[in-house]
């Protein structure tokens, strides 16, 4: 049962199935009908579903065959009437053939007449046709013309605004022409061209800026020249200042309108011709030297084409670069002050171009780009100042170079450039310049101490006296009661040297001008400088004539009395500074000048020489010393050079009368003190081996002739026997060895007041073995073969006795 009902269905299933292929085959086209086939063989109901199609295609058949059977009759009918027709046609056929056979014959004339009209009509619309289209091209080509024309010209900034009219508002009406693409395709070739022409003119123009750039700073530093003199002019008297003005610096603002012919505008030379002027004549301005018009075209130029920071660049570019050369300073620009003169004219021409571009233009430079390069040739400048002026040893050259560079400050000053900086670097070259100034100084004061004659200065007439009275302060009741002819105490020189001060204080002041310093800093600055004058160049010659070989006693002595004039001297000193500084010397730190310790260690350094010289000359007499130290003799005078040597010391104790009391003392003391000094060593000399009594007498005669000279007092000022200490060395030895008296001296010895106290044993003791070897000797000679005499050996013994006590004097005091 089941069974059955399972078939049933599966035999519906498959009915249904094809069904569907059937209805998919009727309606499927027939290139798409294989994969349904396909399903219907890849199936199991091969038969059933052939069976199923032969059933429909006999379905197919007797639905077609009963259409067709009931339309034909009307079929038939229709072909019927279409025969009719066709005759009916043919005829109509005919008819129009005839018709157009004799409508071609009629119309044949006005066809040529209509295609002639055609043509006129034709060549009408093309002649009005082309000359709207000329009348639209004819503009175009008057402005290119126009175009090229400013070109030749080189009027390149109306060129550039023709160019803009062209493209912008005549080319895009006549666009579709095959010429107005060639001037399209030219447009930029143009404008390049343009550009390189404006370009080419500003390098002209920066080229010549460089060449001219000294011309242009020499005119503006003329004209801060003139400025200052008419400041100083009004400051002296200030009513003038109302009655005559100097023309100030004013920019020049060009036409901006560029299209002008005249050929100021459109010419390209940077520098306009400027002819020389009379001194008395108005400098012109230094911007009216300048045509600065390639500069503001230029800048329109690239303005225009949208370049204007490519234009900015290149120009700071450039001017960096020749900023970099004017900077560079010539390698000899220190021989001369024109050297100088013209690196600073370069300077002022190049900054002065760049202030007027600052303030003729916007934006092409700022105040940062300019500050940039005043700073680099500030430091630049300086340095090369710096370097150039150390080689300058001539002091005019360096006050001339300071003058320059005030001017040089002054000047940019004005164009609002700080220059501090420069006058710190001006207060640098004061110092060399006060070195140069000393060595120049230094040759003069050589030259007065060489050429003075080192004697009191004559006067014969009351003219020559107040002539020197007027080059030295020096005031003398009792000089001037005297009656001509008289003279003064010091020479020539010191008032050359005090005159020459002087000068030196003036040139010290020449350099302080116009560095904008207070009085208080002008009145140091000249102090100190002035005490460097006095302490190292002043000194250094005074220790250079008094340290001289040949210098006498006469010419040291004048050199105290004249450096003791200087010195009194020094308060006017002080007085003048005061004068031209007006700072008075009781101000807090007002520098005191050091000329009084100058000439007091210039007057001791003579002193010392007058002393060293002394003891020189009697060591050159005490070579002429001729002892015999082995006479027996008993002389009855002083020997010759001695007599030579105190006849030499009188007559240089003389000269002693103008020094001061205390110099002179010391020089008659110090050479006694060396004469006896120098016998004591004369008789105790170790090439001596012997000597005898009668040599020893005739040295005491010498020194007694020492003792006289000092007696008779050579040098006023000593108390009594003061200056005959000298001689007491001396003196006890010889009394000590002529009187022979030993006993006082061994009983003596060491007490205070004994009669031998300056004998020293062992100055004792090596004259007396001195004499001892001479007795031995002597005794030696004569008694060869005998023995020795009675008293003479009783002597020996007691020499011998005396010579044993001095030893163990000597030994004792060691110990």
């Amino acid at each position: 049962m089941e069974r059955g009902k399972m078939a049933e269905a599966e035999s519906l299933e498959t009915a249904a199935e094809h069904e569907r292929i059937l209805r998919e085959i009727e309606s499927t086209d027939t290139a798409c009908i294989g994969p349904t086939l396909r399903s219907v063989y890849d199936g199991e109901e091969h038969g059933r579903f052939m069976e199923k199609l032969e059933t429909r295609i006999r379905n197919h058949d007797r639905e077609i065959e009963k259409m067709c059977n009931f339309h034909y009759q009307g079929f038939v009918d229709s072909i019927t009437e279409l025969l009719k027709v066709r005759g009916e046609a043919q005829k109509l056929k005919n008819q129009v053939t005839d018709t157009n056979r004799k409508l071609q014959h009629e119309g044949k004339e006005l066809v040529i007449a209509m295609e002639e009209l055609k043509q006129c009509r034709l060549q009408q619309r093309n002649i009005s046709a082309t000359v709207d289209k000329l009348m639209l091209c004819l503009p175009v080509l008057e402005m290119y013309s126009k175009l090229r024309d400013q070109m030749k010209t080189k009027r390149h900034y109306p060129a550039l605004k023709t160019l803009e009219h062209l493209e912008h508002t005549y080319l895009p009406q006549v666009s579709h022409y095959r010429f107005c693409k060639v001037m399209v395709d030219n447009i930029p070739k143009l404008r390049e061209e343009i550009k390189d022409v404006s370009m080419s003119d500003l390098k002209d123009f920066l080229e010549s800026i460089r060449k001219h750039s000294d011309k242009i700073g020499e005119t503006a530093m003329k004209q801060a020249q003139q400025q200052r003199n008419l400041d100083n002019i009004v400051l002296q008297h200030p009513r003038i200042g109302s009655k005559r003005k100097l023309k100030k610096d004013a920019y020049i603002i060009f036409d901006t309108e560029l299209e002008s012919t005249s050929p100021k505008s459109e010419q390209d030379s940077g520098i306009l011709d400027v002819e020389d002027d009379d001194d008395d004549e108005e400098v012109p301005g230094a911007q009216d030297l300048v045509d600065f018009s390639p500069v503001y075209r230029c800048l329109h130029i690239y303005s225009v084409l949208g370049a204007r920071e490519t234009f900015e660049n290149y120009y700071r570019k450039q001017r960096r670069k020749q900023a970099r050369l004017v900077l560079q300073p010539p390698s000899n620009m220190h021989e001369t002050l024109d050297g100088y003169r013209k690196y600073f004219n370069q300077i002022v021409g190049f900054f002065v171009v760049e202030d007027h571009i600052l303030h003729t233009t916007q934006g092409l430079v700022n105040r940062a780009y300019i500050d940039e390069l005043w700073e680099m040739a500030l430091s630049k400048t300086i340095a090369a100042l710096r370097t150039h002026s150390s080689y300058c040893s001539d002091p005019n050259l360096v006050l001339d170079l300071k003058n320059l560079i005030v001017l040089f400050a002054d000047t940019l000053q004005v164009y609002g450039f700080p220059v501090n900086q420069l006058f710190d670097m001006l207060l640098e070259i004061r110092d060399q310049y006060s070195e140069t100034l000393l060595k120049k100084w230094a040759g003069i004061f050589r030259n007065i101490l060489d050429s003075d004659n080192y004697s009191p200065i004559p006067v014969t007439s009351e003219d020559m006296y107040k002539k020197v009275v007027g080059q030295f302060p020096f005031q003398d009741i009792e000089l001037e009661k005297q009656p001509f002819p008289k003279k003064f105490p010091f020479s020539e020189f010191v008032p050359k040297v005090y005159n020459q001060i002087k000068e030196f204080i003036y040139a010290c002041l020449k350099f302080s001008e116009d560095l904008h310093l207070s009085s208080t800093e002008v009145d140091d600055m000249i102090r100190k400088s002035t005490n460097l004058l006095l302490t190292r160049t002043l000194s250094n010659s005074l220790q250079n004539v008094i340290k001289r070989k040949n210098i006498g006693l006469t010419e040291l002595v004048q050199i105290i009395i004249n450096t003791t004039h200087l010195e009194k001297s020094c308060k006017y000193l002080e007085e003048f500074i005061t004068n031209i500084t007006n700072v008075l010397p009781e101000t807090v730190h007002t520098t005191k000048l050091y000329g009084t310790t100058t000439f007091k260690d210039a007057r001791h350094a003579a002193e010392e020489e007058i002393y060293t010289n002394l003891n020189q000359k009697i060591d050159q007499f005490l070579q002429l010393a001729d002892y015999d130290w082995m006479t027996g003799d008993l002389g009855s005078r002083a020997s010759d050079y001695l007599v030579d040597l105190i006849a030499f010391l009188r007559s240089t104790f003389a000269v002693f009368t103008h020094l001061p009391g205390k110099v002179a003392q010391t020089a008659c003391m110090s050479a006694c003190k060396h004469l006896a000094t120098s016998l004591m060593q004369l008789l105790l000399e170790a090439e001596v081996r012997q000597l005898t009594l009668g040599a020893l007498q005739q040295f005491n005669l010498d020194v007694r002739e020492c003792e006289q000279f000092a007696r008779s007092g050579p040098v006023p000022g000593f108390q009594e026997d003061t200056l005959q200490l000298a001689f007491i060395d001396l003196r006890q030895l010889l009394d000590l060895f002529i009187q022979w008296d030993w006993s006082t001296y061994l009983a003596d010895y060491g007490q205070p007041n004994c009669k031998y106290l300056r004998v020293n044993p062992v100055t004792a003791l090596t004259l007396l073995e001195k004499i001892s070897r001479e007795m031995k000797d002597t005794s030696r000679k004569n008694n060869m073969f005998a023995q020795f005499r009675k008293n003479e050996r009783d002597k020996q013994k007691l020499i011998d006795t005396v010579a044993k006590q001095l030893r163990g004097l000597i030994s004792s005091h060691h110990s």
